[in-house]
């Protein structure tokens, strides 16, 4: 074989030498390509696996919530988002916008507040257990401690679930640290007892009427002490309902209502226990001192309730605030005195 065959030969193995190396080589590498990709994938199916499951405590349902937004104010100025956040369990009674709006609270009115009574009214909400609607207990007005140390009262009956008689627009709201039944307004605690409530809602007349009757000639010295005291439901005249009590008694004041009438007035506006709103019903309504008054639920301004005295004839009172707590019970304004 001559010099060219051998070098033409030579050459040619060596391109198959060189082709059989690349070949491996891309082999190689297609196979390191293939396991890296496969690493990829399994370290992002671990980081998928260990990634943590979305938070749902009170607080986040709270935040999140578009008709809680008031709420969320409070409980920001109130700096409770960390504690509604916490292990609990908390039950929480949330008023929603509406609830704050039909309780006249804006964000103006938080504003004037201080974040400790903004805290306390949240506390008075919360309770340190966990609460379905199905386990209040059926009550009327079973007495429940809050978070704030304050006593709430809660019924449960055909009608509903109710909280110092607000009723319970949306129960069970699960949370991983409890459960939120949202309420249709603010509950506020009492800062009184039915006496001092009456003087902090600015209800002079009625003051003066409970003081004349108190220490006046021939009134009642017990009659103060016992509105301060015992457990009571009072239907609380407004100023307004006073002067046009005078009016229709051709009288100028208060002093000029003859004792025997004052006392037997003002006793006919109290209820022996509490009785909130949800409470009453339509038909008679006995008072503590004797006699009935009638209860109609739909039948005042804007379909609201009211309540009538034996003596009033056809004149109904509108019952225009309701379910004020104090220490000793439960205050309802009304419009119009009732007459025995």
């Amino acid at each position: 074989m001559g010099r060219v065959e051998l070098f033409f030969l030579f050459n040619v193995n060596q391109i198959n030498i060189k082709q059989n190396s690349m070949k491996q080589k891309t082999n190689l590498s297609l196979s390191a390509l293939l396991m890296a990709a496969g690493t990829l994938l399994f370290l992002s199916s671990c980081k998928k696996d260990e990634t943590p499951p979305v938070s749902n405590t009170i607080t986040d349902i709270v935040v999140a919530g578009a008709n809680f937004t008031t709420l969320e104010s409070a409980v920001l100025k109130a700096n409770l988002q960390s504690t509604l956040s916490g292990s609990g369990p908390f039950t929480v009674f949330a008023p929603d916008d509406a609830a704050f709006t039909a309780s006249g609270i804006t964000a103006t009115t938080l504003n004037t507040l201080t974040p400790a009574q903004v805290q306390s009214i949240l506390l008075y909400h919360t309770i340190g257990a966990k609460i379905m609607a199905a386990d209040v207990p059926a009550g009327p007005n079973a007495k429940v401690i809050t978070a704030s140390g304050d006593s709430v009262f809660v019924t449960k009956n055909a009608n509903g679930v109710y909280i110092n008689g607000i009723k319970v627009t949306t129960a069970d709201v699960a949370a991983d640290n409890g459960v939120i039944h949202s309420i249709g307004k603010v509950l506020m605690p009492a800062t009184g007892n039915i006496v001092e409530t009456a003087v902090a809602a600015k209800l002079d007349s009625l003051v003066k009427a409970v003081t004349r009757a108190t220490t006046g000639p021939g009134g009642d010295p017990t009659l103060a002490g016992t509105l301060g005291s015992a457990k009571l439901t009072v239907f609380a005249p407004t100023n307004a309902a006073f002067t046009q009590l005078l009016s229709a008694l051709s009288l100028t004041k208060i002093e000029d209502i003859p004792m025997p009438t004052l006392l037997a007035v003002l006793r006919y506006h109290v209820v022996g226990g509490r009785a909130f709103s949800s409470d009453l019903s339509n038909g008679g309504l006995p008072m503590l001192a004797g006699g009935n008054t009638t209860i109609n639920l739909t039948n005042g301004t804007g379909g609201g309730p009211t309540i009538t005295g034996n003596g009033n004839g056809s004149n109904k009172s509108n019952i225009t605030a309701t379910n004020i707590v104090c220490r000793n019970g439960v205050v309802h304004l009304i419009d119009r005195v009732l007459l025995p």
